[in-house]
């Protein structure tokens, strides 16, 4: 698609458009066969708060929010009743690095197991003191566990804990993952996330400048805890893809870095990247907590793909390695 905008002082630039896609799958976790293991307790504390130690570091990506979500669900409590000990080694239980978009679903599975076997103990302790024969028919709800047909026949979290102050529960989850035999076979991940994404680009041939024009991400999520938090890390994600693909080069040499300051790595700002059409698809894994998937990874791989094939509709050159740079563009138009 071409359009030609009038210089000032005449003559005309060439701009070229181009449409892309570019598609992806990504198994959570470390895969391969390598011990994929998350840990994380539940405590109910004196005041009838629960307390959750898991070993889920923070580094952008939400698990502070996202890990509280789960307990608070699991134990249909309020947020504001869940204490995160996240990032103390000396108290959390390894969860396992934040990486491989695996802490959502293997330390939520590890943080929702922690939660129902409190939840159980809790029930048990419930039951004692209504003076109940069975523990079912009893609800958690809001800080309290009360008899479903009787409600007013109830007792606090608070009276719990003040009669039993070692109530605890652990949660271990261990991800599905088998190493491949010599001819690359296996089932290496479970889950998987899918993502796609298609941008529009603008190439100036007289600069070899691209512009993105327009952009839309469609990400499979399983169920988002936070759609919030998901759409944020599709920002990121793009926005990292458009570097990725177009700017950020490290530029090695005999082993060195010749671009080792942001003086001469450039990233992306925020000129740089249109309003992202995002669309997620909810169709729940069924061995997740609460059908979330992990999409840390994912909502970056397909953006550079896309990018470069939008470029290749525009001017018709295919480039294979990144970034393409104005300069890479120009050189390659002068070719012809």
């Amino acid at each position: 698609m071409y359009r030609r905008i009038k210089k000032v002082l005449g003559g005309d630039i060439l701009k070229k458009r181009g449409k892309g896609i570019g598609v992806t799958f990504y198994g959570t976790g470390y895969g391969n066969g390598f011990p994929d293991v998350s840990r994380a307790y539940a405590r109910l504390l004196e005041d009838g708060k629960v307390e959750i130690l898991v070993g889920a570091t923070e580094v952008g990506q939400g698990a502070k929010t996202v890990m509280v979500q789960i307990a608070s669900e699991t134990l249909n409590i309020p947020i504001e009743d869940v204490i995160l000990v996240n990032e103390d080694t000396s108290k959390a239980p390894d969860a396992g690095t934040a990486a491989a978009s695996r802490q959502t679903y293997n330390s939520g599975n590890a943080v929702k197991i922690a939660c129902e076997n409190l939840k159980d103990n809790i029930l048990q302790e419930a039951k004692k003191i209504l003076n109940v024969n069975s523990k079912i028919g009893l609800v958690c709800e809001k800080g309290s566990v009360y008899v479903k047909t009787y409600p007013s026949k109830k007792v606090s979290f608070k009276e719990i804990a003040n009669i039993n102050n070692n109530l605890k529960g652990e949660g271990v989850f261990i991800a599905h993952t088998t190493q491949m035999d010599e001819n690359g076979q296996g089932a290496p991940y479970w889950p998987y996330t899918f993502a796609a994404c298609a941008v529009e680009v603008e190439v100036d041939t007289e600069t070899g400048e691209v512009t993105i024009l327009r952009a839309k991400l469609v990400l499979d999520v399983g169920k988002a805890v936070n759609p919030t938090l998901v759409e944020g890390q599709i920002d990121g994600g793009f926005a990292m893809g458009v570097g990725y693909a177009l700017m950020e080069d490290v530029g090695l040499k005999d082993g060195k870095m010749l671009n080792s300051s942001f003086e001469k790595y450039i990233i992306p700002t925020s000129l740089d990247i249109p309003n992202i059409e995002k669309v997620l698809i909810e169709y729940p894994e069924d061995t997740a907590p609460y059908g979330a998937k992990g999409i840390g990874e994912p909502v970056l791989l397909p953006v550079a793909p896309a990018i470069l094939n939008a470029i290749y509709d525009a001017i018709g050159v295919r480039f294979y390695e990144i970034p393409v740079t104005c300069e890479k563009i120009l050189l390659q138009l002068n070719k012809g």
